[in-house]
């Protein structure tokens, strides 16, 4: 199947998720979740940190920012849209709209000036109804979680037939195929061994079929297990291989970073290594 673009967009900037173009990073770091220094920060209020993190993960590459207000017991319709506007108001970079509220997403999409990707929606029949008329209604990109209603499925290829039902039902709405992407759910090698396997098994599988973009939480994979950068950064290139095109990921994180310019250079997305020359001498510089 030929690669689909997906563009996204902010008030000022577009990005094109594509094979042919740059592994496109999104950033992580703007999530309560895991996070303790961010959810005691949103609980007091206090925007100061999520603006500093939003600034440092652009610098440090991310070309969108996932937002994610998931703070316990608080009212997520307003903290949602809050957080949007506090990131707008210092990086351009289009956003991932990350929350399972569709009542917070639906406020969100109405104040955020461009096409957002919303993450997210599975293969819930719950989900399906709640997320897709709003993807439509206001022109969004979505990340699909192969999630069905029975849970997660254990095989690449019942995964695949989660992608397939997300997929046919948005289409069968009017949503463009290119503006589906696909998450085929990174989880823990701590818990089990062949997890990562399957994950990339069913990246691969997804982008026979449908030759859409392809997202995942690409640092679960090392959950709960030691020196977690040197694996995140190993999965991270294994997966760009088999076709992943937007991790969510921490780019702050060096090994990350070098690792998703490594693996577009080797698989000639890097002209002359431009890009890879470039991220060295800023590396050094800093050093």
């Amino acid at each position: 199947m030929d690669a689909k673009i997906t563009k996204i967009s902010s008030a000022t900037k577009e990005v094109e998720i594509s094979r042919q173009n740059r592994t496109v990073i999104i950033g992580e770091r703007i999530n309560p979740t895991g996070r303790k220094a961010v959810l005691a920060a949103l609980e007091a209020g206090n925007f100061d940190l999520i603006r500093e993190d939003a600034v440092k993960q652009v610098e440090a590459g991310a070309a969108v920012l996932d937002v994610n207000a998931g703070v316990p017991g608080a009212d997520e319709v307003a903290l949602l849209s809050q957080l949007i506007r506090e990131v707008m108001d210092v990086v351009d970079v289009p956003l991932c709209i990350d929350t399972a509220n569709p009542e917070a997403l639906e406020a969100a999409l109405k104040i955020y000036p461009g096409k957002a990707l919303i993450n997210s929606v599975n293969g819930e029949e719950k989900s399906l109804a709640a997320v897709l008329p709003l993807v439509k209604k206001y022109g969004a990109a979505v990340i699909g979680l192969c999630i069905s209603d029975e849970g997660i499925p254990v095989t690449a290829a019942a995964r695949l037939e989660v992608a397939d039902k997300i997929i046919e039902r948005a289409t069968s709405m009017g949503i463009p195929l290119e503006d589906i992407v696909i998450d085929p759910l990174a989880m823990t090698l701590g818990a089990d061994h062949l997890a990562g396997a399957l994950t990339l098994e069913t990246v691969k599988l997804v982008k026979e079929k449908y030759g859409v973009n392809i997202t995942m939480g690409s640092s679960n994979v090392s959950f709960g297990l030691p020196d977690r950068k040197y694996i995140n950064a190993a999965y991270m290139a294994m997966a760009i291989q088999a076709g992943m095109t937007c991790p969510i990921t921490n780019p702050l994180v060096m090994e990350i970073r070098t690792a998703a310019l490594a693996a577009d250079f080797a698989l000639g997305r890097d002209e002359y290594g431009s890009r890879w020359i470039k991220d060295f001498r800023k590396r050094k510089k800093a050093a």
